[in-house]
């Protein structure tokens, strides 16, 4: 056995060559064991060098990108991230981490009933296939994440001279959306068979999951701490502020991080800047608009005409409990599996114009809820989205007789 190698250029020529070994056809555990045999661990930043150097030597994006998953299972535990920098709470990257988190559970969750679908086998799988329709919903959340790498991240680190990476991991994020995109669709085929859900288990589900996982190491054992030494404070502050525009994955951060030289709120910084909303019948500063959508007793939320969730109101009197994982999201995502065709029928329906408005109404919790879709339109009548507006009228229900403003005694 040759002795491990310590020497920063001897290890960067080592990893490329086995690199390059891999892209001649050696199989992936021959080259685990010379990488085993040859490096105990290596800087993060080396790996990144690496990549960097194949692409600029001529090596086709596309080759490092096909290359990029099997490199990464021989370096898996391998990288030295032992000069990663502590993260605080709140921060960009501790956000993500975080989201990371989540995304696993939800790919946990996802291999174990498709574990019980295969050895259980069950003859009837429908109440497997609506809690994996949720699951894959929920899976492609991680568009959210992968987009605030992309917009916020990425330009930082192109600007430092850092493009290799970056591109090989857009490559691998859209590689990423199509399996889940693929997934979501066989999970809508009517009836489905148990034995052919099982091959496209292996062809699409399984995959769409291993490589979400698999891209969650990456992030965090090269993207992240290059991220880190590479990205200053008022930058991250500034990924910081853009960040709610893109929306969370399936996590809403519990802290809001700001730099000890970042005194103003979000919301103090648009006062300060003058901001106000001016409309024909008057206007009012952001604070005091945030007041009113805030104080008046009705759940909120705004769907855009690409049908995605781009506000929800924050009052007390809340019905639906609402997080910020939900910003950007297709709002077909955020109902149940078992309804997500009306949810599709009250879209069209509002598009199309054939309707404007769907009203509901339950029970929930000793309440009488009632819950309306309204479509909006501009002046021309073209679609703008949906305001969902749910108010608890149990009170009314129960209103007798009058009570006029003469009779206020509070």
């Amino acid at each position: 056995m040759s002795e491990l190698i310590n020497n920063s250029h001897e290890r960067k020529k080592t990893l490329k060559e086995l690199i390059l070994k891999l892209h001649a056809g050696e199989s992936e555990e021959e080259v685990r064991q010379q990488l085993l045999r040859n490096l105990s661990s290596i800087p993060y930043g080396e790996v990144v060098e690496v990549e960097q150097e194949l692409i600029s030597e001529g090596l086709p994006e596309e080759e490092v990108l096909r290359l990029c998953d099997m490199h990464s299972a021989v370096l898996e535990g391998r990288i030295d991230l032992s000069e990663m920098m502590d993260i605080p709470e709140g921060h960009p990257i501790d956000v993500m981490l975080n989201e990371n988190k989540e995304l696993r559970k939800v790919a946990e969750q996802i291999l174990e009933i498709l574990e019980d679908i295969e050895y259980d086998k069950p003859d009837d799988i429908s109440k497997e296939i609506l809690k994996l329709r949720g699951l894959f919903n929920n899976l492609y959340d991680a568009d959210k994440l992968y987009q605030r790498k992309e917009y916020l991240i990425f330009p930082y680190l192109e600007k430092a001279g850092i493009t290799g990476p970056p591109k090989v991991m857009w490559g691998k994020h859209d590689e990423i959306r199509e399996l889940i995109k693929g997934g979501i669709e066989v999970l809508q085929v009517p009836d489905i068979s148990r034995d052919d859900l099982l091959i496209s288990a292996d062809i699409v589900l399984k995959p769409a999951v291993r490589q979400v996982v698999e891209m969650g190491t990456k992030e965090s054992e090269i993207l992240f701490p290059m991220a880190m030494d590479t990205l200053n404070e008022a930058e991250w502050y500034e990924i910081k502020k853009q960040s709610i525009e893109i929306g969370y994955c399936l996590y809403d951060p519990p802290k809001e991080w700001r730099p000890d030289w970042a005194t103003e709120s979000t919301l103090a910084e648009l006062n300060k800047s003058g901001e106000h909303v001016q409309l024909p019948s008057g206007g009012f500063s952001v604070e005091e608009l945030m007041a009113i959508l805030n104080t008046v007793p009705l759940d909120m939320t705004f769907v855009d005409k690409d049908d995605k969730v781009k506000y929800f109101t924050q009052g007390t009197e809340r019905i639906f409990q609402r997080n910020r994982a939900i910003l950007n999201r297709d709002v077909r995502h955020c109902h149940p599996p078992a309804s997500a065709h009306i949810v599709d029928k009250i879209i069209d329906d509002f598009k199309t114009g054939k309707a404007s408005r769907a009203p509901f109404w339950i029970s929930k919790g000793g309440k009488m809820v009632h819950i309306e879709y309204f479509a909006l339109r501009n002046e021309k009548g073209e679609y703008l989205g949906i305001l969902e507006v749910s108010h608890d009228v149990t009170v009314y229900r129960e209103l007798e007789g009058e009570q006029r403003i003469l009779s206020y005694s509070k």
